[in-house]
């Protein structure tokens, strides 16, 4: 088993790593910017070391400076969390020259399934549906412009080096090619280095469904059931949840079993998403993440499996111990994302100091945060806060526990899109299961919060009085009875 581990992340899912580690019994170094000097996983961890200046080119993408630490430190290995430097190919290599374990795939497995253009080349050779797309990148709009026309529209514009979102555009018609593709190229190039796109057929109205996997260095591998992730604003994903309505037990073994034809196509090892959309008869092969999910709390409140760990264990070396007939899956578990953004403002990203903070708690509510008053929230990284995941018996008992749960969840001090969850939660769409890649577009456009006049009046009243309050009078003090001095003269 490995001995001491460098947490190369910050925020929530560092929080959540050196928990794995703590349990273990393994030594966990964090690293943080100037700028989060005083977050929660500084204060968690074994030992501490500052990383740079807050912009994450020069801290948290600094690949030499984390192996650095890593070696000064004699850490055995490295989990780089989701973002930042998860899916860099060229930082998984310096680990193994270093012979620092990365805590994820090799470096050639995550270089093949990061391209997506040669992902979607090799998993089409194990038989694994895809859909109708490139198969090389491009940057020449013209190449684009006969690629779309020939795919008809809608298409989809893809980042070839990345996923979450970053880089992604729906192209409609051929006049909005140019523009889109401009922007996409600019913020692939900013979130992964890579300014490369590709173009694929855009699925209309579909579901989103990944299903995770596990798969030893010895050539054991399992998948432990499916995730939607369907509700997503700028293809961000908000609300994830498991099992899907729209998935039966045959759909379901089929999507797992394709998902395993994907990690032996890749020789993928460690923990992965192998994520596919599906429509109303088919299901189609999108691309691997070779990391941790941001979901993952969902597959691990369903099944009982601690997916870190089990990262941690095949990192080690160790063989897989649970085999495909030992997954089960029970109950129904969701899990929201809290952000800080302002979801009446097209969810731009929000920031300031967290001044009053109450979690929400009760049997079956698991809130993965690195959240305490007095946090500042800067404008430097992602503006993920926390995760909010519960359990029911069944979906329905699930919806009324999350419920429950956003109800009781408050955050003040800054703007977070809790009461767009709430309303989304207590939809009719959502509890019927319409949960489309365009839920959000069509049952949530132009969100307002809902305003209570009667309730601001009573907080408007309450401030006035205490900015405008005149001195307090005091009441005429009237002696208590004292029958020593009050009747009289007297004698013993």
């Amino acid at each position: 088993m490995l001995k001491k581990i460098v947490i190369a992340n910050r925020g929530e899912i560092a929080v959540r790593l050196i928990h794995a580690c703590k349990e273990l019994g393994i030594k966990s170094v964090s690293l943080y910017s100037d700028v989060d000097s005083k977050a929660m996983h500084v204060q968690m961890a074994d030992e501490s070391y500052n990383i740079g200046p807050a912009p994450a080119v020069d801290s948290y993408l600094n690949i030499e400076k984390i192996i650095e630490i890593a070696l000064t430190t004699n850490a055995d290995a490295i989990h780089p969390g989701y973002g930042f430097l998860a899916e860099n190919s060229i930082f998984a290599q310096r680990c193994e020259k270093e012979n620092i374990v990365f805590i994820g795939p090799s470096s050639a497995a995550m270089s093949l399934v990061g391209d997506k253009i040669r992902a979607r080349e090799t998993v089409a050779r194990a038989d694994v549906p895809l859909i109708p797309g490139m198969h090389e990148p491009v940057k020449n709009v013209s190449e684009l412009r006969k690629y779309a026309e020939k795919l008809g529209y809608p298409v989809l514009l893809k980042a070839a080096a990345g996923g979450g979102g970053k880089g992604m555009r729906i192209i409609y018609e051929t006049d909005d090619l140019s523009a889109k593709l401009d922007s996409a190229m600019r913020e692939a190039k900013a979130a992964f280095g890579d300014d490369s796109v590709y173009l694929e057929k855009y699925v209309d109205e579909p579901r989103h469904i990944e299903i995770q996997i596990l798969s030893d260095n010895f050539g054991n591998m399992i998948y432990l059931g499916e995730r939607e992730c369907s509700i997503q604003r700028r293809h961000q994903k908000i609300i994830e949840e498991s099992p899907s309505v729209a998935i039966s037990d045959d759909i379901r073994k089929k999507m797992g079993e394709t998902a395993l034809r994907v990690v032996k196509a890749t020789n993928y090892t460690n923990a992965g998403t192998v994520e596919f959309l599906l429509d109303k008869n088919n299901f189609y092969f999108l691309e691997v993440n070779a990391r941790l999910q941001v979901e993952h709390p969902v597959t691990e409140m369903v099944t009982g499996i601690d997916l870190v760990k089990q990262q941690i264990k095949i990192a080690s070396n160790e063989k897989l111990t649970i085999k495909q007939s030992d997954v089960k899956s029970r109950g129904h578990a969701i899990e929201c994302r809290i952000y800080a953004e302002d979801p009446e403002r097209e969810f731009l990203p929000a920031t300031g100091i967290i001044r009053y903070l109450q979690e929400p708690k009760g049997p079956w509510i698991r809130n993965d945060t690195c959240l305490f008053e007095g946090l500042e929230v800067s404008i430097h990284y992602d503006p993920i806060l926390a995760k909010l995941i519960v359990w029911g018996e069944d979906r329905i008992h699930a919806i009324e526990k999350l419920k429950k749960a956003l109800d009781d969840y408050v955050i003040m001090g800054v703007k977070n899109q809790l009461p767009f969850l709430r309303d989304v939660v207590n939809s009719r769409a959502f509890r019927e299961g319409a949960t489309y890649t365009n839920f959000i577009d069509v049952h949530f456009s132009g969100w307002k919060p809902e305003q209570n006049l009667k309730n601001i009046a009573i907080a408007g009243a309450a401030i006035h009085d205490m900015i405008f309050k005149k001195e307090a009078v005091s009441p005429a003090r009237k002696e208590k009875y004292n029958p020593w001095t009050q009747i009289g003269s007297w004698e013993l």
